[in-house]
């Protein structure tokens, strides 16, 4: 399997079809083939060759699109970097990963005197924005315009293709390696098991393309052909905009994304009824949150994909799941036809149904390994299973329960207490516009169960209103025992709750 035969396929079936839209722009697949061959072409001109990684430090945009085919094209990995990183940060990834050249766009030229001389292997910075490239970098049209287009040399099975950084344990990020084989698989099993992308469809690429998730989304709507609309980065407002203007059919944004569109005050001045499928995934969302979802896309329907960068797809809720509501909406879904899922205790052996443990996966779709961590990717893969740090359950019917990182559990008076539980109780109460629940230092308790609010706009609530609220609905000792309001939440690039930032950030009191 190689991942540029969707583009060969698309110029077969949709040539003078649109393929990319990017703010004024518009190509079609005839014009985006002929730029990623010229494009590969440059990109060999400048000394890349198989297997070398090439970074991308960018919004997204059709340049971003066209680089990772154009990447393939010649053989190499691309290396898409966090845009939510410090330069240190950014630093530290692109020399581990050894990458020799970079695309960067207007947004991250500042940080490139830095880059350079952090990074001795970085031979070549090529401008990808819309401005005057900077002097002693190459221009993104200029090496298009000026290459001669080259041969796909159709590169695939567990060749290298991404180079993916994500959080470490010792706090530096590991570089997580997946293979033609493995994106193209969990591509292929994804859409099967999902149908999230329609044939010739128009699918929103807002979640930014330095993560997983929305690189699974742009490859389902490759597979299935189509046009991509590129928003350099995420806001409710112009989510809304895109679906109502270009008919979008697919869309991927991770919960707190999803809650920002739906819970708008101007989305009922949009048509979204265009949508077929709205996909989710990357941390838990509470149930009234999925309510409103529903109500939102009228003619479509939710799709949850539950997942890590070195598993890919493990298991994904489907539209009918979502519609018949009830138990299910806490569930992520049953495995997917790619990969096996087990749970199991601290003696390595199954557990019953119901019963909660570690969540481990295997099957193709498991990446190759973290880059040049080889002790890291022994402890994580284990005689084929990765294991994925996560806590759950499997119940009857095989739909698997996610009910918090392992490393998230607090352990209060010797109880165990999941804060994705807790998060989806305070997230009912009608003041409550986001959450997180943390563990602190208690003396008493061990830890304690601190729950950090955003309100929505004009509400008000009281410390013993939220502590009531969650402990009318579930056990006691799982109610917060302190409650902090605050302005917002602390987010990934890929918006994910910062749950260990919220702890470092806060003293430890006693009750």
């Amino acid at each position: 399997m190689y991942l540029t035969q969707s583009l060969h396929r698309a110029l077969q079936q949709r040539a003078d079809k649109p393929m990319a839209i990017c703010g004024d722009r518009m190509r079609t697949t005839r014009e985006v083939a002929d730029r990623v061959a010229r494009l590969a072409g440059g990109m060999r001109a400048l000394g890349v060759a198989p297997d070398d990684r090439v970074a991308v430090l960018a919004l997204n945009s059709d340049r971003y699109h066209e680089t990772f085919y154009a990447a393939w094209w010649i053989g190499a990995a691309v290396n898409p970097v966090n845009i939510r990183w410090s330069p240190a940060e950014i630093s530290y990834a692109l020399d581990d990963a050894g990458a020799t050249v970079l695309f960067v766009d207007d947004a991250f030229l500042a940080h490139v005197p830095d880059l350079r001389a952090a990074c001795p292997k970085l031979r070549v910075v090529v401008h990808c924005g819309d401005t005057v490239p900077p002097p002693g970098m190459v221009g993104y049209e200029a090496l298009i315009a000026d290459a001669e287009p080259v041969d796909d040399i159709r590169r695939g099975g567990d060749a290298v293709a991404a180079l993916l950084y994500t959080g470490g344990t010792t706090g530096r990020p590991k570089g997580v390696m997946v293979s033609h084989q493995g994106l193209m698989t969990a591509a292929i099993g994804g859409q099967m098991c999902t149908g999230s992308a329609v044939a010739d469809g128009v699918n929103l690429v807002a979640a930014p393309l330095f993560h997983i998730a929305a690189i699974y989304g742009w490859l389902g709507q490759n597979l299935m052909g189509g046009v991509h609309v590129f928003l350099p980065s995420f806001s409710p407002e112009s989510v809304l905009e895109a679906i109502h203007k270009h008919r979008v059919t697919t869309l991927t944004l991770v919960p707190t994304m999803l809650q920002m569109v739906v819970d708008h005050p101007t989305r009922r001045d949009y048509d979204l009824s265009s949508v077929w499928t709205a996909g989710y995934g990357g941390s838990v969302i509470p149930e009234a949150v999925l309510t409103r979802a529903l109500e939102a896309f009228p003619n479509g329907g939710l799709v949850q994909g539950y997942g890590m960068t070195e598993t890919a797809l493990i298991s994904s809720l489907g539209r009918e799941d979502h519609r018949t509501g009830g138990r299910l909406l806490r569930s992520a879904g049953r495995s997917t036809a790619q990969c096996e899922v087990r749970v199991i205790g601290a003696d390595g052996c199954d557990l019953p149904p119901g019963a909660t443990g570690e969540i481990v996966v295997r099957g193709d779709t498991i990446m190759l390994g973290y880059w040049n961590q080889p002790d890291e990717t022994a402890a994580t893969v284990r005689d084929g299973w990765m294991h994925t740090g996560d806590a759950g359950y499997l119940d009857e019917d095989g739909y698997l329960y996610v009910v918090d990182r392992v490393k998230d559990m607090i352990i209060s008076g010797g109880e165990n207490v999941y804060s994705a539980e807790v998060e989806n109780v305070l997230a009912g109460h009608p003041a409550v516009a986001a959450c997180a629940v943390i563990g602190l230092p208690d003396d008493k308790w061990g830890e304690r169960v601190h729950a950090v609010v955003v309100l929505q706009t004009g509400a008000r609530a009281t410390e013993d209103e939220i502590r009531n609220h969650v402990r009318d609905r579930i056990a006691g000792y799982k109610a917060p025992r302190s409650v902090e309001f605050v302005e917002s939440l602390p987010t990934s690039g890929a918006g994910k709750i910062l749950k260990r930032d919220l702890r470092e950030q806060r003293t430890s009191p006693t009750d």
